[in-house]
């Protein structure tokens, strides 16, 4: 059974369709710029439906809980490593952060040492037109974007 997470990817059309996302936290990241960035996400926990867990990763990933918006289900991409992701959009012009407030999470640091570091989830947030978003994101969540483009245009 592979790795599943769910995360809520926000969007608004102002004029050109944006996305809302997040850099990834930690050392690993830290000096990458593209493929870097990710939908906020995160693992299920026990029997949780997907749509719960992409809430409550929100939030503990940006700080503030998702908008109460309609969300449509855009199904699961799937990362080089297996791992899969169950996407939900939501139309969300006027969302914004004013302070981002990410969880934490804690790794040896550096590597061998013995020694434990804590990092945010998340280190910025923001908005970005698609295009900027297809150099951003990891490769495994593109097709995300390919699908709420499909979706806004079929509707």
């Amino acid at each position: 059974m592979p790795v599943t997470s769910a995360g809520i990817l926000l969007f608004r059309r102002s004029p050109a369709l944006q996305v809302f996302v997040a850099h990834m936290g930690g050392p690993f990241w830290a000096k990458r710029h593209e493929q870097a960035w990710s939908i906020p996400k995160g693992l299920l926990e026990g029997d949780e439906s997907p749509r719960v867990a992409a809430m409550r990763e929100f939030a503990e990933e940006i700080g503030v809980p998702a908008p109460s918006v309609d969300y449509v289900d855009l199904g699961t991409v799937r990362a080089s490593s297996g791992k899969v992701l169950h996407v939900f959009a939501g139309e969300a012009p006027d969302f914004e952060v004013a302070e981002l407030r990410p969880g934490t999470f804690e790794m040896e640091w550096p590597p061998r040492s013995e020694r434990t570091a804590e990092f945010p989830e998340v280190d910025q947030a923001r908005w970005a037109d698609v295009a900027e978003a297809r150099t951003l994101l990891v490769k495994g969540q593109l097709a995300a974007l390919d699908r709420l483009e499909a979706h806004l245009a079929a509707v």
